[in-house]
């Protein structure tokens, strides 16, 4: 474990959360199978090796495959407020865990330490949103066109639903896809990202704790490691009617063709390029806090980040000014240390990108306002701490129209009234999430009308990131489609069926019909 682990406590949280040398990377709850080939784990922090994890092999995963088969035929018998009171248990074991599980988030990710400790968090309100929504599955009740019959409607859980998450949300996306799946009476076999399994083994260790207290039988939570192969083996099964994932754009198209070559259902969740409108009636300082905390936050790699500034033509030279000053005091570092706002990027793969990214938008024609560059000298030594950067740009320009996953903001101008800013900010393939800033009402409810923002996520005063648990989350076009953690998301994880009884002595036939024997 290296110094700065060890300043910072991780050798303590990582054996709070049971993570070892070597830690066995398939399981079924309390069971856990090794194979010969594994997944190094290096921080992005210093570049040092965490811990290691073996990966699954087709022959763990029919056993976990098995598992999870056998257990749903238990679980879905178990009443809902009963499958409550399990998510309930978990919330508890996350309050527990909160500060090691955070540190493991932040040290094997590269966020801030308080933005892993937020990720926890989330896990936590959504298991209590999850925990008051299992009394809560309701359908619908309607009346029929035959006399002495009654209809309705109700909901069946689906049976083993597949999440393969990413590595920027290494545990809150799981949690908002299995809290609700649970609840619903399916269970989850979870496929973390390559780049963060020890998250994933922390989090299984913890479920694990509760179904072991409840006796409930493996395969409930189950979990599998490996590369997009591994992911694969979930996405062509037919025994996953469900397959919820979240990465990339290209990634989301080829799960969605492997579900629907076997009709079954995807949920994704998949890029953004998202942008806040800036109008001549904006408060500069909200402006400017929710810009840089939409662009920089997480270094940049949320798929809410702030990717365009939109900004009026009356303010452009005031924004800009007041941008340049806050980034001039952003402090770039170590993200288990509090002082500091900005972490570094995943991996040096990522840092390529970023300076492709920087490249391309000079070469389109665009003009670089805050230099970036690759941090280094003590304290950089993984190569992956880069500084935010802000470009003058075009929104036809191809670096522009696609998302650049690192903290790389692109300023545009509009000169018209709300409705070209809105165009401009439509005008991409992607539609997670957007924003405006504005004291005006009518530009406001411009913004939020249906030819306003066609993004999943409208917001208005404030940035493009730090969606709440209550709320739907998700977007349209090329970001998926799909609705994850509050709302009614929860009818993804189940099967509608309608149900017509009659409770007569007499047969009458739909649109009066007669057929009588």
């Amino acid at each position: 474990m290296s110094s700065i682990a060890q300043q910072f406590g991780m050798t303590e949280a990582l054996e709070i959360l049971g993570i070892k040398t070597l830690n066995q990377g398939t399981s079924t709850g309390s069971n856990w199978f090794s194979s010969n080939e594994k997944i190094d784990s290096f921080s992005p922090v210093d570049g040092k090796l965490v811990a290691s994890v073996t990966t699954t092999t087709p022959q763990d995963y029919e056993k976990v495959m098995q598992a999870a088969s056998e257990a749903f035929k238990t679980f879905r018998l178990m009443p809902a407020p009963k499958r409550g009171e399990i998510v309930r248990q978990f919330g508890e074991k996350l309050r527990k865990y909160k500060e090691p599980l955070g540190k493991l988030v932040s040290y094997e990710m590269g966020k801030s330490y308080q933005e892993g400790l937020g990720e926890v968090q989330e896990m936590i309100d959504i298991c209590d949103f999850a925990v008051g929504l299992s009394r809560q599955l309701h359908g619908l009740t309607m009346h029929s066109e035959r006399p002495g019959h009654r209809m309705y409607e109700q909901y069946h859980p689906l049976g083993i639903v597949g999440i393969i998450s990413a590595f920027n949300f290494p545990v809150a996306v799981w949690s908002w896809n299995t809290a609700l799946a649970w609840i619903c009476g399916d269970v989850c076999v979870w496929k973390p990202s390559e780049k963060t399994p020890l998250c994933g083994v922390a989090c299984q260790n913890i479920i694990a704790e509760v179904l072991k207290e409840n006796n409930l039988p493996e395969g409930i939570s189950c979990l599998i490691n490996g590369d997009y192969k591994v992911g694969e083996m979930m996405t062509h099964d037919k025994r996953v009617p469900l397959v919820s994932a979240t990465g990339s754009t290209r990634m989301g198209k080829i799960v969605a063709q492997a579900c629907a070559a076997r009709l079954g259902n995807s949920l994704l969740e998949l890029g953004g390029n998202n942008a806040i409108i800036v109008t001549p009636d904006a408060d500069i300082k909200m402006t400017v806090i929710g810009a840089v905390f939409g662009a920089v936050g997480t270094a940049g790699q949320r798929c809410t980040s702030t990717r365009r500034l939109i900004i009026h033509e009356s303010i452009y030279e005031k924004v800009k000014e007041a941008l340049v000053s806050a980034y001039g005091q952003l402090r770039i570092g170590n993200p288990l240390d509090q002082n500091n706002h900005v972490g570094p990027l995943i991996d040096t793969h990522a840092v390529e990108m970023y300076n492709k990214a920087l490249e391309k938008v000079v070469a389109e024609g665009g003009n670089i306002l805050v230099k970036g560059g690759v941090l280094q000298g003590e304290g950089y030594e993984s190569g992956c701490y880069v500084k935010p950067a802000i470009a003058e740009a075009q929104n036809h320009f191809e670096i522009v129209q696609h998302e650049t996953f690192a903290p790389v903001l692109y300023l545009l101008k509009y000169s018209g009234d709300v409705h070209e800013a809105i165009a401009i900010q439509n005008g991409v393939a992607q539609g997670l999430s957007s924003a405006i800033m504005t004291n005006n009402l009518r530009e406001a409810e411009a913004f939020l009308s249906h030819a306003g923002s066609d993004c999943g996520i409208a917001n208005v005063n404030i940035g493009t990131s730090g969606a709440e648990i209550g709320g739907a989350f998700g977007g349209e076009k090329e970001t998926g489609g799909g609705r994850e953690s509050g709302s009614d998301a929860w009818r993804v994880y189940m099967r509608r069926q309608t149900n017509t009884i009659n409770y007569t002595t007499n047969l009458p036939l739909a649109q009066g019909i007669k057929f009588d024997l």
